[in-house]
Protein backbone atom coordinates (compact mmCIF):
# COMPACT_ATOMS: atom_id res chain seq x y z
CA UNK A 1 0.00 0.00 0.00
CA UNK A 2 1.07 2.93 -0.85
CA UNK A 3 0.81 6.66 1.07
CA UNK A 4 1.31 9.40 -0.76
CA UNK A 5 3.03 12.50 1.70
CA UNK A 6 1.31 15.54 0.64
CA UNK A 7 4.08 17.91 2.83
CA UNK A 8 6.97 16.61 0.65
CA UNK A 9 7.90 17.63 -2.86
CA UNK A 10 9.80 15.25 -5.21
CA UNK A 11 13.22 16.33 -3.08
CA UNK A 12 11.50 15.38 -0.26
CA UNK A 13 11.72 18.69 1.34
CA UNK A 14 8.74 20.19 3.13
CA UNK A 15 6.14 22.22 1.48
CA UNK A 16 2.55 23.74 1.79
CA UNK A 17 0.05 21.46 -0.14
CA UNK A 18 -1.56 23.34 -3.07
CA UNK A 19 -5.15 23.73 -2.70
CA UNK A 20 -5.79 26.11 -4.98
CA UNK A 21 -7.56 23.79 -7.23
CA UNK A 22 -9.79 21.89 -4.99
CA UNK A 23 -13.27 23.36 -3.88
CA UNK A 24 -15.03 24.72 -0.86
CA UNK A 25 -16.73 22.89 1.03
CA UNK A 26 -18.65 22.36 4.69
CA UNK A 27 -15.80 20.72 6.88
CA UNK A 28 -16.29 19.75 10.68
CA UNK A 29 -13.74 17.92 13.00
CA UNK A 30 -14.60 17.05 16.70
CA UNK A 31 -11.33 16.38 18.78
CA UNK A 32 -11.24 14.95 22.75
CA UNK A 33 -8.58 14.43 25.60
CA UNK A 34 -8.60 13.81 29.40
CA UNK A 35 -6.96 15.59 31.79
CA UNK A 36 -6.21 13.67 34.93
CA UNK A 37 -6.33 15.01 38.45
CA UNK A 38 -6.15 14.46 41.86
CA UNK A 39 -8.71 14.74 44.53
CA UNK A 40 -8.04 18.36 45.67
CA UNK A 41 -7.61 19.63 42.39
CA UNK A 42 -10.53 17.98 40.63
CA UNK A 43 -12.64 19.31 43.84
CA UNK A 44 -11.50 22.98 43.18
CA UNK A 45 -12.37 22.79 39.27
CA UNK A 46 -15.81 21.57 39.80
CA UNK A 47 -16.46 24.18 42.19
CA UNK A 48 -14.24 26.61 40.69
CA UNK A 49 -12.35 27.75 43.76
CA UNK A 50 -8.92 27.38 41.72
CA UNK A 51 -6.95 30.07 43.14
CA UNK A 52 -6.01 31.37 39.55
CA UNK A 53 -9.75 32.33 38.78
CA UNK A 54 -12.41 29.92 37.01
CA UNK A 55 -10.19 27.16 34.91
CA UNK A 56 -13.13 25.80 33.13
CA UNK A 57 -13.79 29.68 31.65
CA UNK A 58 -10.07 30.14 31.13
CA UNK A 59 -9.54 27.19 29.31
CA UNK A 60 -12.60 27.36 26.54
CA UNK A 61 -11.23 30.86 25.61
CA UNK A 62 -7.46 29.42 25.27
CA UNK A 63 -8.93 26.57 23.15
CA UNK A 64 -11.00 28.99 21.18
CA UNK A 65 -7.89 31.03 20.87
CA UNK A 66 -6.19 27.94 19.49
CA UNK A 67 -7.98 27.04 16.94
CA UNK A 68 -8.03 30.25 15.06
CA UNK A 69 -3.99 30.49 15.67
CA UNK A 70 -3.72 26.96 14.55
CA UNK A 71 -1.72 28.05 11.47
CA UNK A 72 0.47 30.13 13.76
CA UNK A 73 1.41 26.79 15.75
CA UNK A 74 1.57 23.72 13.03
CA UNK A 75 4.14 24.98 10.19
CA UNK A 76 2.32 23.73 7.38
CA UNK A 77 -1.30 23.99 8.12
CA UNK A 78 -3.05 26.61 5.60
CA UNK A 79 -4.92 29.71 7.03
CA UNK A 80 -8.59 28.73 7.49
CA UNK A 81 -11.75 30.86 8.05
CA UNK A 82 -13.23 29.20 11.36
CA UNK A 83 -16.74 29.59 11.25
CA UNK A 84 -17.53 27.93 14.97
CA UNK A 85 -15.27 26.85 17.42
CA UNK A 86 -16.19 25.41 20.99
CA UNK A 87 -15.30 24.07 23.68
CA UNK A 88 -17.15 21.55 26.19
CA UNK A 89 -16.09 19.71 29.12
CA UNK A 90 -17.07 16.62 30.74
CA UNK A 91 -16.69 16.50 34.44
CA UNK A 92 -18.84 12.98 35.00
CA UNK A 93 -15.65 10.24 35.97
CA UNK A 94 -14.17 11.24 39.42
CA UNK A 95 -10.55 13.01 38.85
CA UNK A 96 -11.00 13.56 35.10
CA UNK A 97 -11.98 16.30 32.74
CA UNK A 98 -12.94 15.15 29.32
CA UNK A 99 -12.12 18.29 27.05
CA UNK A 100 -14.05 18.38 23.75
CA UNK A 101 -13.38 20.83 20.94
CA UNK A 102 -15.96 21.43 17.78
CA UNK A 103 -14.82 23.18 14.93
CA UNK A 104 -16.13 24.40 11.70
CA UNK A 105 -14.91 26.07 8.54
CA UNK A 106 -15.89 26.42 4.78
CA UNK A 107 -12.73 26.12 3.03
CA UNK A 108 -10.77 24.17 0.70
CA UNK A 109 -9.10 21.83 3.50
CA UNK A 110 -10.15 20.61 6.63
CA UNK A 111 -10.25 21.47 10.01
CA UNK A 112 -8.77 18.09 12.23
CA UNK A 113 -5.63 20.28 13.02
CA UNK A 114 -7.32 22.53 14.68
CA UNK A 115 -9.80 20.82 16.55
CA UNK A 116 -6.55 19.15 18.16
CA UNK A 117 -4.69 21.98 18.78
CA UNK A 118 -8.19 23.71 20.34
CA UNK A 119 -8.67 20.34 23.02
CA UNK A 120 -4.63 20.64 23.46
CA UNK A 121 -4.47 24.21 24.40
CA UNK A 122 -7.70 23.68 26.90
CA UNK A 123 -6.52 20.36 28.62
CA UNK A 124 -2.66 22.87 29.10
CA UNK A 125 -4.87 25.70 30.47
CA UNK A 126 -6.67 23.87 32.87
CA UNK A 127 -3.04 22.05 33.88
CA UNK A 128 -1.70 26.03 33.98
CA UNK A 129 -4.83 27.24 36.34
CA UNK A 130 -4.55 23.76 38.86
CA UNK A 131 -0.82 22.90 38.81
CA UNK A 132 -0.94 24.57 42.29
CA UNK A 133 -2.89 21.91 43.39
CA UNK A 134 -1.27 18.84 41.36
CA UNK A 135 1.48 18.82 39.59
CA UNK A 136 0.65 15.48 38.80
CA UNK A 137 -1.61 15.44 36.21
CA UNK A 138 -1.90 13.80 33.20
CA UNK A 139 -2.72 14.90 29.84
CA UNK A 140 -4.01 11.34 27.80
CA UNK A 141 -6.31 10.40 25.03
CA UNK A 142 -5.84 13.14 22.82
CA UNK A 143 -7.35 12.25 19.13
CA UNK A 144 -9.63 12.98 16.14
CA UNK A 145 -12.89 11.72 17.32
CA UNK A 146 -15.08 13.22 14.06
CA UNK A 147 -14.37 14.63 10.79
CA UNK A 148 -16.96 15.86 7.81
CA UNK A 149 -16.25 17.33 4.11
CA UNK A 150 -13.38 17.06 2.08
CA UNK A 151 -12.34 14.61 -1.28
CA UNK A 152 -11.83 11.50 1.18
CA UNK A 153 -15.11 11.63 3.11
CA UNK A 154 -16.42 11.51 6.43
CA UNK A 155 -14.27 9.90 9.11
CA UNK A 156 -15.77 8.37 12.73
CA UNK A 157 -13.57 6.34 15.64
Amino acid sequence: MSHNLTHLNEQGDAVMVDVSAKKESVRTARAEGNIRLNEAAFAALVSGSVTKGDALAAARIAGIMAVKKTADLIPLCHRIPIEKAAIDFDLSAAGVVRACCDVTATAKTGVEMEALCGVSAALLTIYDMAKALDRGMEIDGIRLVRKTGGRHGDYAR
